[in-house]
């Protein structure tokens, strides 16, 4: 049988779903002993005694895996048809998780974030995004409005990758350039999430532009 586009887009979504589980998973597995010393906690030891923001840390560290399947599943069209109940309860476990664990967990970490004040206001705007945006969508849900639910969660959805596009962009920065450590800790406090809604800005403008395309060739 030969494979359709549909197909190759179902397989090629599942593939990156997988890889950002394991790059995920490969950033929490180390703090899985509660250990204060070891792979980014060696760079925040002057804030390691302070129990909060000790706790939020390991909060968001354990919660965030869990937000990153549980959203990719948002966008099954096939998981909405088939299983609905089960496309809403993965929807709710994602919408909670954000606005009751993950992002405040993340909110509090931002005010502790490496490159001073410029890196904490970028944190902030992110974790209040990813919470306004998240909220929104659930709002939007509740009220029956599907099409403002799907782009306020590709919103969401899109700062929720940052935890990901951030890491990524560290390495690059660290490769390809001389940019001092904190420097490059500054420009992607905000590069991080700030691209990867500009990204979800554009595929929302072509999501509504083919829309209103397909209602003018309808009338």
């Amino acid at each position: 049988m030969t494979p359709t586009f549909k197909n190759i887009s179902v397989i090629t979504a599942l593939a990156v779903l997988a890889f950002f589980t394991f790059l995920m998973l490969r950033i929490v597995i180390p703090y899985r002993t509660l250990e204060t010393d070891i792979a980014f906690l060696q760079l925040k030891q002057a804030f390691i005694h302070i129990d909060v923001w000790r706790i939020s840390f390991f909060i968001h560290v354990f919660t965030s895996t869990l937000v990153l399947f549980a959203g990719f599943t948002q966008f099954s069209k096939k998981l909405l048809k088939n299983k609905p109940k089960l496309h809403r309860r993965l929807g709710y476990i994602y919408v909670g998780n954000i606005l009751l664990i993950t992002g405040p967990s993340g909110l509090i970490m931002s005010f502790y974030a490496n490159g001073g004040i410029l890196s904490i206001i970028g944190f902030i705007i992110l974790s209040i995004l990813w919470m306004s945006t998240t909220g929104i969508a659930l709002y939007k849900a509740i009220n029956k409005d599907f099409i403002g639910h799907r782009m306020f969660m590709i919103r969401s959805f899109a700062l929720t990758l940052s935890a990901i596009s951030l890491r990524a962009e560290k390495v690059l920065f660290a490769e390809f350039t001389d940019i001092a450590p904190m420097d490059r800790y500054r420009i992607i406090a905000w590069l991080g999430w700030g691209l990867n809604l500009l990204i979800a800005e554009i595929i929302i403008y072509n999501l509504r532009k083919k829309k209103k395309a397909l209602k003018l060739s309808v009338a």
